[in-house]
């Protein structure tokens, strides 16, 4: 029962990172912390689901042409350097015993801004006629190394940074965003979950009842991107980042049960939200 537990988790998460392009670690690590599993077992093993769900949405994601390759490969290089750097920092912390405090506070902190950009670029009118995208060589290597840090740092793919900072900082179509940032987070992943799996032992089980859950999932998610406008897409992911944010807060204060019930509501909202706007589009 427990496995299929998890089964059913991975499927649930691997369907909003199919839609958001986040990767899906950056849900999966504060829920198993939530559970019980250290933050080292947690970054690993969410490290393991994110090369899982990265690879699922790519396949749907090259089908539906909204990935950008050359982009996707500068951000996921300097992403790469960067996960090498913050790996002796995360050592650093378990060591000395500040990794329960500060891992969850790093969260809060990146989830908060991210959360309060993204529901107010939600409320901007959609524009028909948006300038063109920046793709600045610096701005590229600048988004892949913040989101390939954090990534190391917190057992995230990274996209959950990556999305919103190429978005309103380059001027990345929401959708092709979600498809880059997923090719890219497969590069800074692969490697992450390498370098830690050398010296951190996890359920190799668990994580592949994880995986086992986006193989339908991820599909689904990035499907389900072509029922809703771009300012859409944009405020239902603040609203994800604040469920997310809601869980570490209360996580710090051993709340733990709340902050997987204040996730499973938004979880609850977004399915019933994609299946009321799924049957609209299709009576229209």
């Amino acid at each position: 029962m427990e496995y299929i537990i998890y089964l059913l988790l991975g499927g649930l998460i691997s369907v909003l990172s199919g839609f958001f392009g986040v990767g899906g670690g950056f849900i999966l690590t504060p829920i198993l912390l939530l559970i019980g599993f250290s933050p080292l077992e947690a970054i690993t093993t969410s490290l393991f689901f994110t090369v899982g769900t990265s690879i699922s949405g790519i396949t749907a994601h090259i089908r539906l042409k909204n990935i950008l390759w050359k982009e996707g490969l500068i951000m996921g290089g300097s992403g790469i350097v960067a996960t090498q750097l913050a790996r002796p920092l995360v050592y650093a912390l378990e060591a000395r015993g500040w990794d329960e405090v500060v891992i969850p506070f790093l969260y809060i902190i990146l989830l908060l801004y991210f959360a309060i950009k993204m529901i107010r670029q939600g409320k901007k009118p959609e524009d028909k006629n948006p300038p063109p995208a920046s793709f600045s060589m610096p701005k590229l290597l600048a988004v892949g190394f913040v989101g390939g840090f954090v990534s190391a740092t917190l057992g995230v793919g990274g996209g959950f940074i990556i999305v919103p900072l190429i978005i309103t900082s380059l001027g990345f179509n929401p959708k092709k965003a979600v498809g880059t940032s997923l090719f890219a987070v497969l590069l800074i992943v692969s490697v992450g979950f390498v370098s830690y799996a050398v010296n951190t032992d996890i359920d190799y089980f668990i994580g592949l009842m994880l995986v086992a859950g986006t193989l339908v999932g991820s599909q689904f998610g990035a499907r389900m991107t072509g029922y809703f406008e771009n300012r859409e897409m944009n405020a239902m992911l603040g609203l994800l980042y604040l469920a997310t944010l809601a869980g570490a807060v209360l996580k710090l204060f051993d709340l733990n049960k709340m902050g997987l019930w204040i996730m499973g509501i938004f979880i609850v909202y977004f399915f019933v939200k994609s299946i009321l706007k799924t049957r609209v589009m299709k009576k229209g």
